[in-house]
């Protein structure tokens, strides 16, 4: 529409052959255009709303979708405030003429009729990112949720209220290939097709695309609304935003502001090698000003205010789709500016266990370990470090610790701004053999 896809009023009656003769009235541009984004299917709800100047008796409307990606056997048309006295008679496509279609329609009304008409696409797509900016002392942080929307569909949508929905669709078939199949020219066919086509996951879904005429959603308030449907949500974007072809548009979803964060490092050379790892958690829930909708997954660049009021860059990484309740970690990579290194002090062996033949059946092996704990920052940090034995059998001489499973356990402290040296020292005894045995 808009463009390309053209609805004209046919001034008079006369047959289709000699309907390329006749002056036609170029419909009014939208009053408003609802977009409604599903990713997972490539697919896009348009519903618009326009006023159409009827007269009484019959009227024709050309529908035309060439060089765009809209699929024409959904479109619908209806008039909710004349009920009953706007019908939609047949459709016709006129021969030699593709991406076409003429509706016969009747009205027992004469003058401006508001009408609604809704219709599906491809080619609109949406991705969201984030951008997150940590105050100076990294306790609190400003999280703010874009939506981009990407137009390839052939058509311009001016001042669209748009929606998208997070959550899986599966199509029997492509809208895509929809768009593009040829219908049988010159004969009439239903409107709609059976929706059974669409085979949505989830009953409520069915219900957005039922048969009978789509709802027309008002316009929105200056505020995001997210709805629930099943494990799907709607997420409508504040105002109205024009998206052209070919261009892509960013729209604002979320901004939260002094949002509480808690930074952590962690060093787990299982996991990440040498080096310490820099974290970074919040949750979604109203603790946090957040814990009303789900978060949707995509690409979060991370800030951080300086003093001087300028921003520096810390890290850009991915957070997958946030349930609410979840506790989200961001990693932020590898941390330059705090070290780890854990030093083997001193091994032996004592406590030897003979067979009856006099050959050794079992020892203690003692290890003397020393981690050195540096802090280049300027703010204090809190580190957790995690040790593995690789052995089932041991005992240990330390300070604090946690056991986490069966070979593994974890030191959690909090290093002061500008520490060159901070030391933990452990001792570790693994058993083995018949001393193995006898450790239980």
């Amino acid at each position: 529409m808009c463009k390309k896809a053209l609805l004209c009023l046919v001034a008079i009656v006369l047959p289709l052959e000699l309907q390329a003769k006749i002056d036609l009235v170029t419909l009014p541009v939208r009053d408003q255009v609802h977009l409604t984004i599903y990713n997972a299917a490539d697919l896009t709800l348009v519903q618009e709303q326009r006023t159409l100047t009827l007269k009484q008796g019959i009227n024709r409307l050309e529908f035309g979708w060439a060089d765009t990606l809209i699929d024409p056997t959904s479109v619908y048309l209806d008039a909710p405030q004349h009920a009953g006295k706007v019908n939609l008679l047949e459709v016709a496509y006129p021969p030699n003429v593709k991406g076409s279609a003429i509706w016969t329609i009747e009205s027992q009304v004469a003058g401006a009729v508001p009408v609604d008409i809704s219709f599906f696409t491809s080619g609109l797509s949406w991705r969201a990112f984030y951008m997150c900016t940590l105050s100076t002392d990294e306790k609190t942080m400003r999280l703010q949720n874009y939506v981009r929307v990407d137009n390839r569909s052939g058509e311009d949508y001016l001042n669209a209220e748009t929606r998208v929905v997070v959550g899986k669709i599966h199509l029997l078939d492509k809208i895509a290939e929809l768009a593009q199949r040829h219908p049988p020219y010159g004969m009439p066919i239903n409107i709609m097709p059976p929706m059974e086509e669409y085979a949505l996951e989830d009953a409520e879904m069915r219900g957005l695309f039922s048969t009978g005429a789509p709802r027309m959603f008002k316009a929105a308030p200056k505020k995001i609304i997210k709805e629930g449907l099943s494990e799907y949500f709607l997420y409508s974007i504040e105002g109205t935003e024009s998206i052209r072809n070919g261009w892509g548009k960013r729209l604002i979803s979320l901004d939260v502001e002094k949002m509480p964060v808690r930074a952590l490092y962690r060093y787990d050379e299982h996991r990440y090698g040498k080096q310490a790892q820099r974290l970074l958690f919040f949750k979604n829930d109203k603790a946090h000003h957040l814990g009303e909708t789900p978060l949707p997954d995509g690409k979060v660049m991370i800030y951080r205010q300086l003093a001087d009021k300028h921003l520096s860059y810390v890290a850009a990484t991915n957070t997958q789709y946030i349930p609410v309740e979840q506790e989200v970690e961001l990693d932020l990579g590898a941390a330059r500016y705090i070290k780890v290194e854990p030093v083997l002090m001193d091994s032996r062996t004592e406590n030897y266990v003979f067979d009856f033949k006099g050959n050794i059946s079992g020892h203690d092996r003692v290890q003397t370990w020393q981690l050195k704990l540096e802090n280049n920052r300027d703010l204090p940090v809190e580190i957790e470090i995690f040790q593995h034995f690789q052995h089932p059998h041991w005992t240990i001489q330390s300070g604090t610790y946690e056991k986490v499973d069966l070979d593994t356990i974890k030191y959690r402290l909090t290093l002061p701004a500008r520490t060159k040296e901070y030391l933990l020292t452990y001792t570790l005894t693994l058993f083995e053999g018949e001393r193995r045995r006898n450790s239980r």
